[in-house]
């Protein structure tokens, strides 16, 4: 394979890859809003010369390139947060703006640089005939994935009736290879009391007291060691053989964590004791757990049982409509995922990476010295539609994508130039060593 001519090939589009971002950031499209980028993204794909592009009832913009019938696939999600405090800007967020390196714009690194990025290395594989014949290369700008990771490819494997060999997220990856990274679920315990006049609180039973033991508890679950003397053992356990089967796993992508994020009440009057209390808990979650284990894990805490019959312990559902208005119902649980060191699309995107850049993570010259401190194959520390890719459909996925982790959903968001390329040049490589991999 000539390394060399990939990445003169990539390099040669960086003014088009410029261009395609640009464009993307001045429409605006957050979750179930995606049209307008749906829809240039379809432009584009069909300019630089894709054999098939559809848009399916889902809303998700689908592009082939090559007819073979094994697929392999490149997602990209195109939906953004919001800009949240404007005044936190230092440039307007959908205008973006362009210097000699940077692009700026919400969304230029979470994640609309992973679908151009995508986009042009598949030109590059047709450009440069690198699509094996048995191979159609998918290219994926997927929708809804910060509302709910993975609702996305739910959709793609179990509707539009598509099951890639594996596929690549193009979420950022700051110049490094992510073989994985903790899951998630959304949790909500209630709580439930009896009212009464605030003049005389023994008369009913304050569910926010009742709470109150539970959030304790939940504390301790997260803080606490794993000694046998603890009646709450922390979720530190989980990185301990003793506990936990895949414990290697578990310290590669950290131990889980759970967190308060929201709490809610119901009362009379500010003069009534509260009737019921309720919170969303967060919890990531590492190798070797699951959402049977998780709820169990809060059933179990002493305050939970103490007040047993008063506590459901449920996970929350996600029901929004796309922007085609179709609705599909889920659970709000993220499986964690890790894919192996040792797998063959793990070694073969080493290969076109290493072939291209060598054994270093590269990046423009603010981001080099504190990639180059980390390994090449590393994780991400957020959560990606490789929850359902991998983590509920077992099709291997593995990471590489332009930007960084750091700058999604931050203010005076960007990427850089070279990022693009890079990725470009990595992707335009992959299908053809995959295949040699055997």
């Amino acid at each position: 394979m000539d390394f060399d001519k990939i990445k003169a090939a990539a390099a040669g589009y960086e003014k088009d890859m410029t261009k395609f971002l640009r464009e993307l950031v001045k429409i605006p499209g957050e979750s179930a809003e995606e049209k307008g980028h749906a829809d240039r993204i379809a432009q584009e794909m069909r300019t630089v010369g894709f054999d098939e592009v559809m848009i399916d009832p889902q809303g998700n913009v689908i592009g082939y390139m090559g007819n073979g019938n094994r697929i392999v696939a490149f997602d990209a999600h195109i939906d953004t947060v919001g800009i949240g405090y404007r005044d936190l800007w230092k440039f307007d967020p959908y205008e973006g703006y362009e210097t000699e390196t940077d692009i700026g714009g919400r969304g230029t690194s979470d994640q609309l640089g992973g679908i151009v990025s995508s986009v042009y290395g598949a030109k590059i594989m047709k450009d440069l005939d690198l699509i094996p014949a048995d191979i159609k290369v998918m290219v994926v700008g997927s929708v809804q994935e910060e509302d709910c990771d993975g609702l996305c490819w739910q959709y793609i494997i179990h509707e539009d009736k598509v099951r890639p060999e594996f596929v690549v997220s193009t979420e950022p990856t700051d110049g490094g290879i992510y073989r994985g990274h903790r899951g998630r679920m959304e949790i909500r315990v209630d709580v439930v009391g009896v009212s009464c006049h605030g003049s005389a609180p023994e008369r009913g039973d304050n569910a926010i007291y009742k709470m109150a033991d539970i959030l304790q508890d939940v504390r301790a679950l997260n803080e606490n060691d794993a000694a046998d003397t603890q009646e709450v053992k922390g979720l530190v356990k989980m990185l301990d053989k003793k506990y936990n089967p895949e414990w290697e796993e578990a310290n590669f992508l950290g131990r889980g964590t759970i967190t308060v994020s929201q709490i809610f009440y119901t009362s009379p009057s500010r003069c009534a004791v509260a009737d019921s209390c309720a919170v969303s808990l967060d919890r990531r979650m590492t190798a070797g757990e699951t959402w049977e284990s998780c709820l169990e894990e809060i059933r179990q805490l002493p305050a939970v049982k103490k007040y047993a019959k008063d506590v459901t312990v449920s996970m929350y559902n996600y029901d929004r409509p796309s922007y085609t208005g179709l609705v599909y119902p889920i659970e709000c649980y993220f499986p964690t995922w890790v894919i192996p060191k040792d797998h063959k699309i793990t070694k073969a995107l080493e290969a076109s990476y290493k072939g291209c850049y060598g054994e270093e993570r590269i990046g423009a010259e603010e981001t080099v010295a504190m990639r180059k401190a980390r390994p090449l194959t590393d994780k991400w520390t957020f959560s990606t539609n490789g929850v359902t890719i991998m983590g509920r459909n077992g099709i291997p996925c593995i990471g590489f994508g332009p930007g960084a982790e750091s700058q999604a959903h931050f203010p005076n968001e960007h990427t850089w130039k070279q990022d693009l390329v890079t990725c470009a040049a990595v992707y335009a490589g992959l299908p053809k060593l995959y295949v040699e991999q055997g």
